[in-house]
């Protein structure tokens, strides 16, 4: 039997021990440690030579992964540790540093209940180390913090000891302003990280050293000393005396919760349901005898076992052969395997506890957010954040007789990865693939082609636009084909901060009319009371309301009325490009007697024109996506880098100095990105290095607006001037 296997048995039997069970993660910004740290941490529970760690980037399975020297994909492992006289249990999810696979990060926040920051100690808090910190204290994941490549500030820049400790000072400083404004009320305080206490660590992880203060009165090696052996290059002896492994190990179970101890705050966050039924009292305890209860965090799909559920388990038991329901489709299913993740190797075990990350096999059509129980309850909150795709491809099958497989495993894709969308052009028979940035879709277009052998051809990436509103229209009346039903209703841009939380709050969909929950919700996002009764559905930000009195079998169509709503927020009238931000108020109809009259054929058209005819009137304008750009590049290169952001619309909002290097902050259009790697590298002779976040849809330039709907439109096969808003009433 192998290392694995013989995990795979003590793993089992430790998920009882729930007091010493840490479900954890590793967060950062690109290329700060976190797979290397990894890998010390696996090499120290026997499951790879400690020769090969830092090298073998277990964590890191996928070909690609280990040719781009970057993290794609959230990767599961459990590990038995020996610590303080007991055996504890790590379940470890690490987690990938590029903006375009943010996604993974936020659904493996939900599986675990503390982690472990990674800040490279010359480069500092990134914007994707701000980006993964948010995450995980919005999902009241408690952090701990590890200053990696701490050899770096001798090497590059020759620091002195107190010059050292001053980047220390700097960091925590950083990490903990990032904790105050972000953290849950009653943690604001208690979760800083302090060097004192030992939840702030520094080392080396590809070197395999680590100091920490409550090592230090363990082994005697000061700061001091430290500083010693990185000037005389004596790395590997200090590793030997004070391992990484061992330092970071201690942080982790010192600081970060067990499940007992973080399902009692964490269960409020992530459950909106009663915590005083039998269900939520089991997962606020984390009883292994209560009432199952699991949430679906990631989805892979096995060639030969088919769809494989990673997920967390918040109470009862789940076992080889058992039934579950679940909530979202009321689907029972028979569970034909129970396992845990190695890396990329599931390992069967018999059954997994409250508390506990495990692997289900059997499930079919499951996708991540479902919830998985054996009783009656309400799902899990939903954990996707505003964060969504931005560019398309075009995509097809070099040979037609593959495109049965292209769509296989374009479904297979959307399904692994919630981020991804691929969607069928209506008009053209496109196939559509809409990710999170050029690097998201070369990565998948990889997959299709060299994983999956099919070979397929692509189009030049297309940005994704948003339509909304900078006005207040007329009320304007619309009828319906047959002349027999009329709606007057218009159109006001919905408040900028209203907007904001109802993203944040993921509310969406058609609500539940004086629904008490719903109103409590709106009332919370900003909206009065007297409105929040009348809101029908809300739909990416847009907003429908119901402003009539006394209409005569209005709720008879209400739900053709809320169809028509969604189907022009999905095509708006500019470009058929998605609606953001307007509201859309019903104020008066008068409906045919006769419902044979009223039916789809006639209520649906007269809902979407009447609707684009509003927002025309209303002044309707594209908005585009934009990230955060933040580059670090040699002061000598710092002007060809600036006018390269000038030419591509970059707002620089901070520019500052680290060492010899200048960093470069701005808010870059995503549609100016396209091309930006080849161009930058040329410019600055490849010594710039990169980042980008997701920042969120701003209005395009007033100067661009026509040029690009013709654009658009000219692509969809539509005409090219858009139609004025008398065309929709008249």
């Amino acid at each position: 039997m192998g290392r694995q296997e013989d995990m795979a048995l003590l793993v089992e039997k430790l998920m009882s021990s729930r007091e010493n069970i840490r479900n954890i993660g590793t967060v950062a910004h690109i290329d700060h440690g976190k797979t290397t740290l990894s890998d010390t941490l696996i090499a120290a529970a026997g499951l790879i030579n400690p020769e090969l760690s830092g090298k073998v980037q277990l964590m890191d399975y996928e070909d690609q992964e280990q040719d781009r020297g970057i993290t794609i994909n959230a990767a599961n492992i459990s590990m038995a540790f020996d610590y303080d006289g007991k055996k504890n249990l790590v379940n470890l999810i690490d987690t990938p540093g590029h903006v375009d696979f943010t996604g993974e990060v936020i659904r493996a926040m939900r599986a675990v209940d503390g982690v472990i920051l990674v800040v490279d100690a010359v480069e500092g808090v990134m914007p994707q180390t701000e980006t993964v910190i948010r995450q995980a204290l919005r999902e009241y994941v408690k952090p701990v913090l590890f200053i990696n490549k701490v050899d770096r500030i001798i090497k590059e820049l020759n620091a002195t000891q107190e010059q050292m400790q001053e980047k220390f000072v700097k960091v925590i400083a950083q990490v903990n302003m990032l904790i105050e404004r972000n953290a849950p009320a009653q943690f604001k305080e208690k979760w800083k990280v302090r060097i004192e206490d030992g939840s702030v660590s520094f080392g080396s992880a590809k070197r395999k050293w680590g100091v920490s203060v409550p090592y230090i009165k363990k082994t005697g090696i000061t700061l001091k000393d430290t500083y010693n052996y990185l000037r005389e290059d004596k790395q590997d002896e200090l590793a030997k005396k004070s391992p990484v492994s061992e330092v970071v190990l201690q942080m982790v179970v010192d600081h970060l919760p067990s499940p007992i101890e973080a399902q009692k705050y964490r269960i409020q966050k992530i459950w909106g349901g009663d915590r005083e039924t039998e269900v939520g009292k089991a997962m606020e305890s984390c009883d292994p005898n209560g009432p199952l209860s699991m949430v679906i965090t990631d989805v892979s799909v096995d060639p030969h076992a088919g769809d494989v559920a990673t997920g967390r388990i918040y109470s009862g038991t789940i076992k080889n052969g058992g039934l579950v329901v679940l909530t979202g489709s009321k689907k029972e299913i028979k569970i034909q395997k129970v396992g845990i993740f190695m890396s990329n190797d599931f390992l069967t075990i018999s059954k997994a506890q409250a508390g506990n990350i495990a692997a289900l096999v059997g499930i079919k059509d499951i996708y991540a957010g479902e919830t998985v129980s054996t009783h009656e309850m309400k799902p899990f909150e939903s954990f996707m954040s505003r964060v969504e795709p931005v560019m398309t491809i075009a995509i097809e099958a070099k040979n037609p007789k593959d495109l049965p497989k292209l769509i296989e495993v374009l479904r297979k894709l959307a399904k692994e990865d919630p981020n991804l969308r691929a969607t069928i052009n209506q008009e053209t028979g496109e196939h559509l693939l809409s990710g999170m940035g050029e690097l998201h879709l070369e990565v998948n277009v990889y997959r299709i082609t060299t994983t999956n052998k099919v070979p397929v051809q692509t189009s030049a990436p297309i940005v994704v636009y948003h339509e909304a509103i900078n006005g207040t229209s007329q009320t304007l009346e619309t009828k319906s084909p047959n002349k027999h039903n009329k709606f007057k209703m218009r159109a006001l841009p919905l408040d900028k901060k209203i907007f904001d939380n109802l993203i944040e709050a993921k509310i969406e969909g058609k609500l539940k009319l004086k629904h008490a929950e719903t109103i409590a919700k709106l009332q919370a996002a900003g909206f009065d009371t007297d409105t929040s009764k009348k809101v029908w559905a809300i739909s990416n930000g847009s907003v429908l309301i119901d402003r009539s009195r006394g209409v005569q079998a209005l709720h008879e169509i209400r739900e053709l009325v809320i169809e028509g709503f969604m189907d022009a927020m999905a095509e708006g009238p500019l470009a058929k490009e998605k609606c953001q931000g307007a509201v859309i108020e019903l104020e008066d109809a008068i409906l045919h007697e006769d419902s044979i009259h009223r039916g789809p054929a006639q209520v649906l058209p007269a809902i979407t024109r009447g609707i684009f005819a509003t927002m025309l009137q209303a002044g309707a304008v594209l908005f585009e996506p934009k990230q955060i750009l933040s580059i670090m590049v040699p002061e000598n290169y710092m002007g060809a880098a600036s006018r390269e952001l000038g030419s591509r619309r970059v707002q620089i909002t901070e520019m500052r100095t680290e060492g010899d290097s200048s960093v470069i902050i701005g808010k870059a259009p995503v549609k100016e990105l396209i091309g930006f790697s080849s161009t930058m590298r040329s410019a600055t002779q490849g010594r710039a290095v990169w980042t980008a976040e997701y920042y969120g849809y701003e209005m395009l330039p007033k100067e661009l607006q026509a040029s690009t709907i013709k654009e658009i439109r000219k692509r969809k096969g539509m005409d090219e001037e858009v139609k004025s808003w008398q065309f929709f009433v008249d």
